[in-house]
């Protein structure tokens, strides 16, 4: 078979209940919730579109039919919008209309991230693909440029999986998967794995460096997950089937997040209020009233 040149299809897992989030997600999924002016599967669509991937499976669950709705065209609201001459907002509607083709399939019962990306064994088939978390952001000055990076390393390398890594303070592993590099590796940009560690305690913690919501596998990811053993809450974990990759003697490789950029897992209330308080500074609209008056509050305190 011809080795493959670029990659064209990304799952997006967007089935978790976010009962963190509660409750503000009773009735609405996580990955909806506004960050500045959008929510935040937006953010990673625009993100997945600019890093030229055209073919988006979303794994869907209970009560995330808003995400749909969110990325269909709406005519009724467009042309009550053109008749009221709201061309500004029609503005706001314009992620609607692009070449992505959207897909959804549903994880009925929640089983844990690798049994979601085992649903998409049919949509992906013999490609190389892409994962990209529904609920994390990874904001970088220039865009789509580290998501191309990563899809080019993984092409080049030949590996079974490249998974993108930040480095998070010792005492914070235990929330994380915590990637082991090779003896003597030159982990600054790019890099073989030697093991995976799910959430370890600090004091076992192979490294600092944690797996931050974006991979590339190979199709070879799906036989794994089914050699994968549930962990004790019945759960496929996909840091668990990217271990069996190793130990199978696949590469596995690692892409570390760069200087600017930055992951925001909107996973609980103080992480998503910090991500609406940054995306609400940098905004080019609002950002200087809202500086403006962040500093009028501060000095009330």
């Amino acid at each position: 078979m011809a080795q493959q040149r670029t990659i064209a299809k990304v799952v997006v897992p967007v089935a978790g209940l976010g009962t963190r989030l509660l409750p503000a997600t009773k009735s609405q999924p996580k990955e909806m919730l506004p960050v500045g002016r959008r929510p935040v599967v937006q953010y990673v669509v625009e993100e997945l579109q600019a890093a030229g991937l055209t073919e988006i499976l979303f794994i869907t669950g209970r009560k995330k039919s808003a995400i749909e709705d969110h990325f269909d065209p709406d005519p009724e609201l467009v042309r009550m919008l053109s008749n009221g001459g709201g061309y500004a907002m029609l503005e706001e509607l314009s992620f609607t209309e692009t070449d992505t083709a959207f897909f959804y399939t549903r994880q009925s019962v929640p089983r844990g991230l690798g049994d979601a990306v085992a649903h998409a064994e049919q949509f992906v088939g013999d490609d190389s693909f892409c994962v990209a978390l529904g609920d994390s952001i990874i904001k970088s000055p220039d865009g789509s440029s580290l998501l191309r990076a990563v899809i080019q390393d993984h092409l080049a390398s030949g590996a079974a999986c490249t998974t993108v890594v930040e480095e998070v303070d010792l005492e914070d592993t235990f929330r994380y998967g915590i990637v082991k590099p090779v003896e003597g590796a030159d982990t600054s940009v790019a890099f073989d794995l030697q093991d995976l560690v799910e959430k370890p305690r600090p004091d076992a913690a192979p490294s600092r460096l944690a797996i931050a919501a974006r991979y590339v596998f190979s199709p070879a990811i799906f036989e794994a997950i089914r050699r994968t053993a549930p962990d004790r809450n019945g759960e496929l974990q996909l840091t668990d089937a990217i271990r069996l990759l190793l130990q199978l003697g696949q590469k596995v490789r690692a892409v570390r997040l760069r200087a600017g950029e930055r992951r925001y897992d909107i996973g609980n209330f103080e992480s998503y209020f910090k991500a609406f308080i940054d995306f609400a500074l940098a905004d080019d609209k609002y950002g200087y009233l809202v500086r403006q008056y962040l500093k009028r509050k501060a000095n009330e305190f």
